[in-house]
């Protein structure tokens, strides 16, 4: 992974040179077919995606809820609260994604706080937008 691109990407901007290097070192880069499933609603979480090129959709109980395309990222929710996938993401056209595997995730959040504050704000910003609207509880007695 060439550290430059790094610098192109929103979520990155807040690393060092040397931040950058690093995450560079431990992250992988990979070519990704269109129609490829990369995330899988419902199994454990072992990766972290970062697309630097083309587009992804998401789905969730078989309906669709967003397109991703560079620079936006994916699969933290899982890792950073050891919890299942909450939603299938599927390479729309061909992907070149960046993959940083949990263990790695976990060391850049712990030596890059401003980047572990931008990851946490995500899940939760991504939580609120997944749960669904409370609904009045229907009457079924007359007032």
């Amino acid at each position: 992974m060439d550290e430059k691109r790094l610098s192109g990407i929103p979520l990155f901007a807040c690393l060092s040179k040397k931040g950058r290097r690093r995450v560079a070192e431990i992250a992988d880069e990979v070519d990704v077919p269109a129609g490829k499933e990369l995330i899988h609603e419902g199994r454990f979480a072992y990766e972290f995606f970062v697309i630097e090129e083309g587009t992804a959709k998401v789905v969730r109980d078989g309906q669709y809820l967003d397109e991703l395309g560079p620079g936006d990222f994916f699969g933290e929710m899982g890792l950073l609260e050891n919890a299942p996938r909450n939603a299938d993401v599927i390479a729309e056209t061909p992907l070149t994604v960046m993959v940083l595997r949990g263990p790695a995730l976990k060391e850049l959040e712990r030596d890059a706080p401003e980047l572990a504050r931008r990851l946490r704000r995500s899940v939760e910003q991504r939580r609120e937008w997944l749960e669904p609207v409370p609904r009045r509880p229907v009457r079924t007695t007359p007032a």
